[in-house]
């Protein structure tokens, strides 16, 4: 708060200070008041005003400046009052006031939204349980049928269960914590279960599913992990190349802090303008337009969900070589089993 601006704002109190002191001066002078006595008034009186100016002045530009920092201090700004102590100065007690319904009503709406939208993902989940069971159903009738159009059929089948699993993970990922569990995993048995999800797709395309993983253990969620798993094993199919024998392979590296499993695959790879967004939302980038198959929301939601989980996941890629994701799963003494 500028104490020149201050001032200026004050004109109008001054100018009627300057006025009435001028009026007593003449009023003092009619009198023939003492020249020293009129002085010693003068000063009083002048030294008096603006002591209150100053004093004003103060107690507004604490407050203010405090306001100003807080306000920029902030992420979520709307907390600036919790930051604040009550003004002692009357404007700065309505203004703080103020602020209060203004926070208060703004609180309240959003209360509001998050009912409304907690009802809306609460139905959205309650839906994809029960669409998993028609889901099932035609997963099952394939199985004991035979023929082209019914392997046909169940391609789509499965490509309507895969964008189901999106959508449940998305909306469960906005409140992740709630629902999973960090424990002990065993890599292995993960990817086992993303193979056989996968299996038919896997020899429809000839695919070599190379598993160069013994006995390794993480700490994560085995739900969680197999979603991720499974979305990054469900691109390398969608994206293989016909002029080589297609390979997605499994590997594991460590170090004394870390576990890193290692994705890889010699499929049609990704450009390398496309390859720092393709964890951003919607992003399809060359290789989706050229296919039309992919929504942009399977790696954006891995990468959110290796957020909520603390894991790192990196992806590295040369078009029409390979393409390599890296899961990072950090090493806690804490959640170690105690034998």
């Amino acid at each position: 708060m500028k104490f020149g601006k201050y001032i200026k704002d004050k004109g109008l109190e001054i100018f009627w200070f300057l006025l009435s002191y001028f009026f007593i001066l003449l009023m003092l002078l009619a009198f023939k008041v003492n020249g020293e006595v009129l002085l010693g008034i003068s000063v009083v009186f002048v030294l008096l005003f603006f002591s209150l100016l100053l004093t004003g002045y103060l107690k507004r530009r604490n407050f203010y400046t405090s306001l100003i920092q807080n306000v920029k201090g902030l992420d979520k700004k709307y907390l600036v009052l919790e930051m604040l102590n009550k003004p002692n100065f009357y404007d700065g007690e309505l203004f703080y006031e103020i602020l209060y319904e203004i926070n208060k009503s703004m609180n309240e709406t959003i209360k509001q939204y998050e009912y409304s939208l907690n009802d809306f993902k609460e139905y959205v989940e309650l839906w994809i349980h029960e669409i998993k069971l028609p889901i099932a159903s035609l997963t099952l009738m394939e199985h004991n049928q035979k023929g082209k159009m019914v392997e046909r059929y169940a391609e789509q089948v499965r490509r309507i269960d895969d964008y189901v699993d999106q959508i449940l993970y998305f909306v469960r990922s906005e409140n992740a914590e709630k629902d999973y569990l960090i424990k002990e995993t065993n890599l292995q048995q993960v990817i086992k279960q993303v193979a056989l999800k996968n299996k038919d797709d896997l020899l429809a395309h000839d695919i070599q599913f190379i598993v160069d993983v013994q006995d390794e253990v993480v700490l994560t969620d085995a739900k969680w992990l197999e979603f991720i798993i499974n979305q990054i094993v469900s691109n390398s199919i969608k994206y293989v190349r016909s002029d080589v024998s297609s390979v997605i392979k499994f590997t594991v590296s460590k170090t004394k802090t870390q576990t890193s499993l290692h994705i890889y695959d010699n499929g049609i790879g990704i450009p390398l303008n496309d390859i720092h967004r393709v964890f951003e939302k919607t992003f399809t980038g060359e290789n989706g337009r050229k296919r039309g198959k992919s929504t942009g929301m399977g790696l954006y939601i891995v990468k959110r969900l290796c957020e909520k989980l603390g894991h790192k996941i990196t992806l590295s890629s040369v078009v029409n070589q390979y393409t390599e994701v890296v899961l990072t799963f950090a090493l806690n003494d804490f959640y170690k089993m105690k034998d």
